[in-house]
């Protein structure tokens, strides 16, 4: 049964931009959905890429181009985009003039959240964050939350430590300590972003978020962690009671140990480098260390939670998933592109409200997520204590 105000699903899926977080999760679309159409830039490429992922025959291949997809939209459609976040709200209002669902992977953006208004009043579900990260980090946070809040009491004056670090790096290390799994351009100007977050009681800025960088634990591994965005909305996001306060809020990138010292090079053209000159480092560094297709990628993403309440009262939890890649499958497409298509299958039984939502929103509807994920062969461990 629909959600409330959420125009009931079609039963078909335009899948648009078939890149590297493509995997698995579009064939278990194919499993689920009515009709699934592929978009890529010519249709001779998307049906190569439905070859290469063994759904020819299962999925109708398209040229992509927003009036092209405005012509085949039908009321209740589901559009997945695939393609970089600046182009999400072209294609929302798209889907929100055509009654169409928008699912996507990437962070909400403010163009994107323009559209919410006009989205409600048409039935329009926007899904958003429905990843990895973010995605699952958010299924983690939400849970641990409400584990803690069991523990100590919402109402209960507390502190707490909150920290999310993800990373897609190599199941095994080389020089470098890392390979380019996505857009080079993309990772070297995320390190060009300041980075804000609270650290020791205190809103704090990094400019140059690799100077926060610091080691990290996991089990018997030793990882280095940094911030990245802007950490401070998700503490409202993730429903941290008013009575807790943050003594730290942290959500960042995890990197191999020694990662910091093999960048230092690249650091320096970071301070120094124009934008033209970042292009061009970017180039050269995905022609050094590309992911070949002998290379297995492993994913580490490790969410903490630590509140201390009154007389000495503490809640500790931490969940992990650490994955590593196949030859049939990189573990960061099966991520993304499960998770994503997981939220998908939930607009098509229509249990998501029109409107944005970032990932399953709530710890009930998290836990539902991770027990479905798991189901699929995403694990993760959940440790807990007082």
């Amino acid at each position: 049964m629909a959600e409330p105000g959420a125009r009931a699903a079609s039963g078909t899926v335009h899948w648009i931009g078939t890149g590297l977080s493509t995997g698995s999760g579009l064939a278990r679309l194919c499993d689920t959905a009515g009709r699934v159409r592929v978009w890529h830039r010519t249709e001779e490429r998307a049906a190569g890429a439905l070859d290469r992922l063994g759904l020819t025959g299962r999925a109708e291949p398209r040229a992509y181009t927003l009036d092209a997809l405005r012509r085949e939209l039908a009321p209740g459609d589901v559009v997945v985009s695939m393609l970089p976040a600046a182009e999400h709200a072209a294609i929302l209002a798209v889907c929100v003039a055509g009654r169409a669902h928008f699912a996507c992977s990437s962070y909400v953006s403010d163009a994107v959240l323009a559209h919410v208004p006009a989205a409600v009043r048409e039935g329009t579900v926007v899904l958003t964050e429905a990843g990895l990260d973010p995605g699952i980090d958010h299924l983690f946070a939400h849970g641990l939350v409400a584990r803690a809040r069991d523990a100590i009491g919402a109402d209960t004056a507390a502190t707490y430590a909150l920290t999310s670090y993800c990373g897609g790096i190599p199941a095994v290390p080389n020089d470098f300590r890392y390979r380019f799994s996505w857009a080079p351009a993309g990772v070297l100007n995320a390190l060009r972003s300041p980075a804000r977050y609270i650290e020791d009681g205190a809103e704090t800025t990094a400019p140059r978020p690799w100077e926060a960088t610091r080691t990290q634990a996991v089990g018997a591994e030793r990882f280095e962690v940094y911030p990245n965005r802007d950490s401070l909305p998700f503490v409202a996001q993730y429903g941290l009671p008013d009575t807790w306060k943050p003594s730290a809020f942290v959500r960042g990138t995890l990197r191999l140990d020694g990662w910091l010292r093999a960048w230092d090079a690249v650091f320096a053209e970071l301070e120094r480098g124009d934008d033209e000159r970042i292009t061009a480092l970017a180039h050269e560094l995905a022609a050094a260390h590309p992911t070949t297709d002998a290379d297995r990628d492993r994913v580490v993403l490790v969410v903490s939670l630590d509140v201390r309440g009154p007389a000495g009262r503490t809640w500790a939890g931490r969940c992990l998933l650490d994955m590593t890649g196949e030859a049939r499958e990189s573990a960061m497409a099966r991520c993304v592109s499960r998770t994503l298509a997981l939220g998908v299958r939930h607009i098509l039984d229509g249990s998501l409200p029109a409107g944005l939502s970032r990932a399953a929103e709530t710890a009930a509807r998290s836990q539902e997520w991770l027990g479905e994920l798991a189901a699929e062969g995403i694990g993760f461990t959940l440790d807990e204590g007082s």
